[in-house]
């Protein structure tokens, strides 16, 4: 099944709320789009587009599961990737789901928010469905991380390395989605396929296109893994 936000709107199709079991949110349709391509027949995923920034995602997310009994959420789409681990086209599966800018700028440098004592700034994803997953897919795993305001120079991109040395990509809705399904009580993992390298803008240079099928193919590998997952939580 998969559910659209359109217009501001979450609109369902009739599939019953019994069968849901994975939930999957991205930030745009043609990331929605490419998702549901690769569960086509199967009932127990649903594929939402929840919007850009972890604000959007949060809320559309929480929203989505409010009252359905979702034994997974998954963040996924296409992403800024570090160079050069996790190269263009590659697929990356978080193993934490940090946010990167939530904080305080200070003379001595940034201050993640949980040193000003609030709040929590990474989420960490089930280690062995990470692990299975890269397997199946020959995903890279390590850090993604979520920025609010998407990098654009060689600068900002260091910093964040010196700040995150294992982060693979950056993306703006992981958190967002991690703190929804925290807020239920229920696992989240952050699947990105990388379009362009993490650095100076260049349009030039972005593939999005392939990261799209990158997505695909890599949602198509895991799902056997995610449906089996899904099946032993069911049953314990």
């Amino acid at each position: 099944m998969v559910l659209q936000v359109q217009e501001g709107l979450l609109t369902t199709s009739t599939t019953s709320a019994s069968s849901l079991r994975v939930l999957v949110a991205t930030a745009v349709p043609a990331e929605r789009d490419a998702v549901a391509r690769a569960f086509t027949n199967d009932s127990w995923v649903d594929v939402i587009a929840a919007g850009v920034g972890p604000a959007a995602a949060a809320a559309v997310t929480a929203t989505a599961l409010a009252g359905t009994p979702y034994a997974l959420v998954v963040s996924a789409g296409i992403a800024g990737g570090f160079q050069p681990e996790a190269p263009v086209g590659s697929l990356v599966i978080a193993d934490e789901i940090t946010a990167a800018d939530l904080g305080a700028e200070t003379p001595d440098g940034f201050v993640p928010v949980t040193e000003l004592g609030f709040g929590t700034v990474t989420h960490r994803p089930p280690s062995a469905l990470v692990r299975d997953l890269a397997a199946a897919s020959g995903a890279r795993t390590g850090a993604v991380l979520t920025v609010s305001t998407v990098t654009g120079t060689a600068a900002r991109a260091a910093e964040l390395r010196a700040r995150h040395p294992r982060a693979l990509a950056e993306a703006m809705e992981g958190f967002g989605v991690a703190e929804a399904a925290a807020a239920h009580g229920i696992p989240v993992l952050e699947l990105r396929a990388v379009s362009n390298p993490v650095g100076p803008r260049d349009r030039a240079a972005w593939r999005i296109g392939d990261a799209l099928a990158a997505l695909t193919e890599g949602f198509g590998k895991c799902a056997p893994v995610l449906e089996s997952w899904n099946r032993h939580d069911r049953i314990h």
